[in-house]
């Protein structure tokens, strides 16, 4: 006879016939392995962070408070969400909302552009001596790829605060690379194939008399030399490349993100995920209005635009959706108020930011600012940590492990709580 029971089996069998008082517990551990079960059949393999630097205006975007005075006669349209609204410019994106959730409660203690960023990117506000990793970082840490030649982590058209491993090490930095259109750098010989060749073997030759007398791990912990000139190896002689080719996209699919460098980086994202990799950044600056604001906030969209709404309709096209989660994340939004300049000016109080796919909840709000733009406290807030620990929650990432640093200080992968609302 087979007395193997899983917890569930056991608190829904009568084995505790006569301990009425278990039901309610019962019940309630079933549902939480019903809610684990379920996560862990669909955790997503892929992330991409569109990112918007500068600012990006959550009034000109995805919180319009059309006829209030701090909308400065600024118009909204209606989305696929019902009762929510976009601002003018963002028609595409705003019929493809049902693929996404609306975060319009981000807070943020950091109003400084780099330090901003360094909080979006990594979850943690800056301290001396330490540098903390990007999500995508931590991502390609805590799962690993094999088979693949190509980085698992890449970084396309990247700011002046690009997005780093930090104490994780150089080894999880992303591989940075301008517009697509243009050759991949540093993947092809200078030389020919025959002088190449002896090259290597010359410096295997060198490699190895350096190598002598010197700590074992020097390599691996420290210089990386050797494992980043193999990988480029590797790398320069796999057909995966052809990932970062949007050549061999129809003219129709590269017209439809725009054709421009950030739609073309949107269209790159896509191919580079269905190719394997773990994490791929698209950046599109432009976002700091302090002055023109409008106007200038208009220029941005009109690119946002078509990009944003079709990356995620070319991901469903490839079956990718369900294992890809896109956040469209900007370092802060700006203020309700306009300044002399009819610029908006830093506003880490309440701005807005995009997610979706990869199992995650979407055609939802969360969140909601002040309409007079006069609190700075959003309703339902969701703290820059909060939203880190949702996406490694996703991953089935557990937030409490700690890293040590190599200052021997143990740090918690996120200190925030996962928004129950999107898993």
């Amino acid at each position: 006879m087979n007395f193997d029971f899983n917890r569930r089996q056991v608190l829904q069998t009568g084995i505790f016939t006569g301990l009425p008082w278990l039901t309610p517990l019962g019940n309630a551990l079933a549902a939480q392995a019903d809610k684990q079960k379920n996560l862990t059949t669909r955790i997503p393999k892929s992330l991409i962070v569109v990112w918007l630097k500068g600012g990006a205006s959550q009034l000109e975007t995805f919180d319009p408070h059309p006829g209030k005075e701090i909308s400065y006669g600024g118009a909204a349209i209606e989305t696929a969400i019902k009762g929510a609204q976009f601002g003018t410019g963002l028609e595409q994106t705003a019929a493809a909302a049902e693929n996404f959730s609306v975060i319009r409660s981000m807070v943020s203690k950091e109003g400084d552009h780099s330090r901003a960023t360094y909080n979006m990117n990594s979850g943690y506000r800056p301290v001396p001596g330490l540098f903390h990793p990007s999500i995508g970082s931590v991502l390609c840490h805590e799962r690993p790829l094999s088979g693949i030649d190509i980085p698992a982590h890449i970084s396309i058209m990247p700011g002046s605060f690009p997005t780093r491993g930090g104490y994780l090490g150089a080894n999880f930095d992303p591989f940075q690379m301008g517009d697509p259109l243009q050759p991949v750098p540093g993947i092809s010989s200078k030389v020919g194939e025959k002088r190449q060749k002896d090259r290597l073997a010359s410096l295997k030759l060198l490699e190895k008399g350096f190598a002598a007398g010197r700590i074992p791990d020097l390599d691996q912990k420290r210089t990386l030399h050797q494992i980043n000139t193999q990988k480029a190896l590797q790398m320069m002689s796999s057909e995966q490349l052809q990932a970062f080719d949007i050549k061999n996209e129809s003219s129709s699919t590269v017209k439809s993100f725009g054709d421009t460098r950030f739609g073309r980086g949107c269209l790159a994202a896509i191919r580079l995920v269905e190719s394997g990799v773990r994490c791929v950044e698209v950046s599109l600056g432009g976002w700091d209005t302090h002055a023109n604001n409008a106007e200038n906030q208009q220029k941005r969209i009109k690119e946002l635009d078509p990009a944003l709404a079709n990356l995620f309709h070319e991901l469903k096209k490839r079956d990718l959706y369900d294992s890809t989660i896109v956040l469209c994340a900007t370092e802060f939004g700006r203020t309700p108020k306009l300044n002399p300049a009819n610029g908006r000016d830093h506003w880490p109080h309440g701005f807005s930011v995009l997610i979706g796919g990869g199992g995650l909840r979407s055609g939802q709000v969360i969140g909601e600012t002040d309409p007079e733009g006069k609190s700075k406290k959003p309703g339902k807030p969701v703290t820059v940590a909060d939203l880190h620990s949702t996406i490694y929650t996703a991953f089935d990432i557990d937030t409490e492990h700690e890293f040590v640093t190599p200052t021997n200080r143990p740090i918690k992968i996120s200190d925030g709580y996962p928004v129950e609302a999107l898993l």
